[in-house]
């Protein structure tokens, strides 16, 4: 495997972890990667591929848990709950939060529970993704 594409999954894998509900950052990968001399478009459009995509995880777990019966499906808890209130008082343009620690992941999650379509969900989670990513090259470079 070449350097260049390594780099590539290497970003791709650290973007979607960081969008799932597994502790992880892409912010650093894509700055090392932006300072090394990477196509900064290139880099923006694997980067945000990779964390639209883990967060269509979460909106597919939210989906699963909302018909859940079962004990271990974390239908509760603060972060949670706190997510579906924003979510019910803001509806879908919520979404534009989803880049946000703390809060972007369980409101992918709360879409997916309270069943928002997938086109709006991949549009506007995009959107944020992609913003985020622009914002953060444009410091950098």
């Amino acid at each position: 495997m070449s350097a260049g594409l390594a780099a590539h999954a290497g970003l791709f894998l650290s973007a979607f972890l960081a969008a799932t509900i597994l502790p992880a950052q892409s912010e650093a990968v894509l700055v090392g990667l932006l300072l090394a001399g990477y196509a900064p478009w290139t880099l923006l459009l694997v980067a945000t591929a990779g964390n639209v995509l883990g967060s269509g995880v979460n909106w597919l777990l939210g989906r699963g848990l909302a018909g859940a019966s079962s004990r271990w499906a974390p239908r509760q808890g603060p972060m949670l709950e706190r997510a579906q209130g924003w979510y019910r008082r803001y509806g879908r343009w919520s979404l534009l939060l989803s880049w946000v620690p703390v809060i972007g992941d369980p409101l992918t999650v709360a879409a997916g529970m309270l069943r928002e379509p997938l086109p709006v969900f991949l549009l506007l989670v995009t959107v944020a993704k992609l913003g985020r990513y622009l914002v953060l090259a444009a410091l950098t470079l």
